[in-house]
């Protein structure tokens, strides 16, 4: 298939498709007038870009971990050891990033309430005065 059914198939954008062969995540052949060509196995493994994208992985470690991954249609399951480490490394990165947005919404919320200061020492920044 070309990169216009793939994007068909997948909800892609040929563009996002282009990017994904770039960063080394898609191995299109190539034909002799340079068309790019797509086989029913590159569906999935858009399908798997796509959810390690979502979980908040970089294409840079995608690129990593996708070829150790063990995959059907609809599972992603780490297939070494070192790439449940890399897996837990971005989990706690998301992790730090969340009570760090977290932290954020409570001043907001403290402040839309009513000019009240947040003790940002606190770590659950509770609301004084």
């Amino acid at each position: 298939m070309r990169i216009g059914e793939l994007a068909r198939r997948t909800g892609v954008s040929e563009r996002a498709l282009r990017y994904y062969e770039e960063q080394g995540l898609l191995r299109p052949e190539r034909r002799a007038s340079g068309y790019r060509v797509y086989h029913q196995d590159d569906v999935r493994q858009v399908r798997h870009i796509r959810l390690l994208l979502a979980a908040g992985l970089n294409t840079g470690t995608i690129a990593e971990i996708l070829p150790c991954m063990l995959a059907d249609d609809d599972t992603l399951v780490p297939g070494c050891p070192e790439v449940a480490e890399i897996l837990l490394q971005d989990r706690d990165r998301l992790s730090s990033a969340i009570e760090g947005l977290s932290a954020a919404r409570r001043i907001l919320d403290a402040i839309i309430a009513g000019g009240r200061t947040v003790d940002v020492s606190d770590p659950v920044g509770e609301a004084v005065g």
